[in-house]
């Protein structure tokens, strides 16, 4: 008979190793590794090449979550090159999502807690994300466009029985992300609990 504790470890390593997200859109800086989606936009230092154009207001990013049960946020950074997670500011609240499989997600920045964008900016976009085992971060890299429609090609859709709710953890857009890291750990560990 196998004892507790190995089973509780066994089942723990699967779920570690399984639970991840992908930013489906806007696309992200590279191909999905999961090694690197604990680290600064998946490990992918370098500005992509070819920005995706995304709309100031009606925006929305889409991801799948391999998670029950997680929570998000997005971050942003005006910065040509942003190489560290000080370079990025929250946009908006946490929140809170129940379901595995895609999600759409809105995302109006021109109504969010970030002020200055404008037509034609650069930025980085940084989903953080968290299913109860640790951040994991992957970014995309958009210019910023007014009366700007996304391609109705772009899929925004949710799985089956999901809901969103805010998880009531209000961080204003001068937060650095160390700070966001320490909100989404408290956030973490309400879920663990």
């Amino acid at each position: 008979m196998r004892s507790p504790v190995f089973v509780l470890l066994a089942l723990l390593s699967a779920v570690v190793v399984n639970a991840h997200f992908q930013l489906a859109f806007p696309p992200p800086r590279g191909v999905f590794d999961e090694d690197n989606e604990p680290h600064l936009c998946d490990g992918y230092t370098s500005v992509a090449s070819n920005r995706t154009d995304f709309p100031l207001s009606g925006g929305f990013f889409s991801l799948n979550s391999e998670h029950p049960q997680w929570t998000a946020g997005v971050t942003l950074s005006t910065k040509a090159n942003p190489t560290s997670f000080d370079d990025f500011s929250l946009v908006n609240t946490f929140f809170q999502v129940n379901g595995e499989g895609a999600f759409c997600i809105p995302l109006d920045l021109k109504s969010s807690n970030f002020t200055g964008l404008q037509d034609g900016q650069n930025v980085t976009i940084e989903i953080v994300f968290s299913g109860g085992d640790g951040q994991l971060y992957q970014c995309a890299d958009v210019t910023l466009r007014n009366n700007f429609n996304i391609s109705s090609s772009v899929s925004c859709t949710n799985a089956t029985g999901s809901s969103n709710k805010p998880s009531g953890a209000i961080v204003r857009s001068s937060s650095s992300v160390p700070a966001i890291a320490a909100v989404m750990a408290v956030v973490s560990m309400a879920l663990l609990a």
